[in-house]
Order: C-alpha cells, then structure tokens, then sequence
C-alpha cells in the first residue's frame, strides 16, 4: 500500500473547507489550521514529516515562511491564491518568490487540480541546491544559514520525499520533473559562470574528503550529481571541472616536489560521480507504458 503524503495547509476555514473535497482518498493526510500560532507550533514541531505545505497567500501567511527560510527549513509548498481581486485586497505587493525558488503558486481556478499538482511541487523541490536564494527578496530577506542542519535537512528531506514519488509514480515520475529553464544551456552568462563555480567548489571538497573516513560524503556526491542532473549538465563539463581540478593539484605537488602519480587515484571520484550520473539520465529516458503528460509537467 501506498504511504499517504502528509499536506499541511494555512488557510481560511473556507478554502479549508473546499480542500478537505478535493483531498478525499486515502493517498493523502491533510492537516490544516486557521490560527497562525498553532500553524507556527506544528512547523517547528516536526517539520521533517510534512510532505508539503498548502498556504494560503496572504500577507498573514508571510512572516512564517520568512521565518521557515531564514532557519533553512525549506520544504515543498504551494501557494493557493485567491482570485484577482481579492489578493489585491490583502497585499499591496506580489513578489514572484516569497519562499524560495521551487514554490509553486496555484491561482483559485486550478486547485481542483491540487492532487497532481503537489506531486509536481515535491518534483520541483528535488532541485533545490543547498545556497538556493531568493533573488527578489535579497534586501529583505537574508540567505539562509546554510550550516551542517541546514544541509541536512534539506538532503534528508529531497531523499524521504523522492523515495514517496517513487513510489507513487514510478522511478521516471520523480527523476523527469526537470524545467527547461533549469538547464544550464539556458542560463545567462552569469548565471553559468556562477554555477560552475559553485559546482567546482562542491567536486573540490567531494575529492578531499573522498578517501577519507567522513559518513558526509556520499551525501556531498549525492547533492552535486542532482544539481548535475537537474540542469541537463554535459558529462564534458564534469571532465572539465575534473581536469581542472587536477591541474591545480598538480601545480600544488610539484612545487612541493612531491609525485603526481596520487592524482591516479581521483579517477575514482570521477567514476564514480559519472556512473550515478549516467544511470540518472538512462532512467529518465521517457517509457511507452508511462503517459508522457504524467511524469513532465511545466509552470
């Protein structure tokens, strides 16, 4: 049997009330509340066994999810808004991203589609990176800490979740979620050049700590093979972030006139990534018994 996903909605009894309809079944558990105390107090109990969170957008709704992001406690969400003239009435200002950059924002006109759509949500926050930021909020709302909790809050939550999806969807329905303009070939100049460097500094650290005793790794190449995969990356820029790499540890031993022969042994990291990675795209390859309209969806 199926484990049910656990849905933790924010909202007016009314929109509660229409929800608990749509939510009927057994293939999910909806916890919802009116009062923002006992929503904040639910959060900050456990947040590691909600699947995802419905609120509803308001501007009462933004100092906890403020507050979510600052602590690094990021989960999936959609944000239920209501129609036109009433999000007017309730906020002055409509910020793209209010929680961070997988956040799904569900006009009134599509909750009857919530059961699909927060499968998508939990998709979509497979791609979070652990230094995700929130690029309109920047003089309002600081980065997250990203700290050891923080981190592994994040990859414990991605790993428990995509298990969830597998499940419910099969391997393809959780790994072929990817948004075209999360790939890196349609990043700005800037934005690939900030992202190689971020994973650069991510294959660094994975190669420094591969060898050595720290249970931490894994989850390093867990991470990097992810974002990998989720922005489309070519295997060639792996090589190259790898050569690279190599080349500044060569420079390293010989003026410490020591032999470059350990560097051999780094061909490891590099199989090893490349075969996670390659197994990734081979499954993410579309199959005849799976509707396409099921595993790919966009905004």
């Amino acid at each position: 049997m199926q484990s049910p996903l656990s849905l933790c909605l924010f909202a007016p009894e009314h929109v509660a009330h229409r929800l608990r309809s749509i939510f009927q079944g057994d293939r999910h558990h909806l916890s919802s509340f009116q009062a923002l105390d006992d929503f904040c107090a639910f959060l900050e109990d456990k947040p590691e066994r909600i699947d995802c969170l419905l609120v509803y957008y308001e501007v009462n709704s933004l100092p906890v999810l403020n507050r979510l992001y600052e602590q690094g406690r990021l989960l999936p969400i959609i944000l239920l808004e209501p129609s036109p003239s009433a999000l007017a009435k309730t906020t002055n200002e409509h910020p793209t991203i209010v929680y961070h950059n997988a956040e799904i924002h569900l006009p009134e006109s599509q909750w009857s589609e919530l059961p699909t759509v927060v499968d998508r949500a939990i998709a979509h926050y497979l791609h979070l990176g652990p230094l995700c930021t929130l690029p309109n909020q920047r003089e309002t709302i600081p980065a997250p800490i990203v700290d050891e909790s923080s981190q592994s809050f994040l990859l414990l939550q991605q790993r428990r979740l995509a298990d969830k999806l597998k499940e419910r969807l099969g391997y393809l329905g959780v790994y072929y979620k990817r948004k075209p303009s999360h790939f890196y070939r349609n990043f700005s100049p800037q934005e690939k050049q900030e992202y190689l460097e971020d994973l650069s500094s991510q294959y660094r650290e994975i190669t420094l700590s591969y060898f050595s005793n720290e249970g931490t790794v894994n989850d390093l190449l867990d991470q990097f093979v992810n974002q990998a995969f989720f922005a489309d990356l070519a295997i060639s820029q792996i090589l190259e972030i790898h050569m690279e790499l190599m080349d500044e540890f060569s420079q390293h031993l010989k003026l410490e006139g020591r032999s470059e022969e350990v560097l051999l042994d780094y061909r490891l990291v590099l199989i090893d990534i490349l075969a996670h990675l390659g197994e990734m795209y081979r499954r993410s390859i579309p199959r005849e018994d799976i509707p396409f309209d099921v595993y790919y969806q966009t905004d």
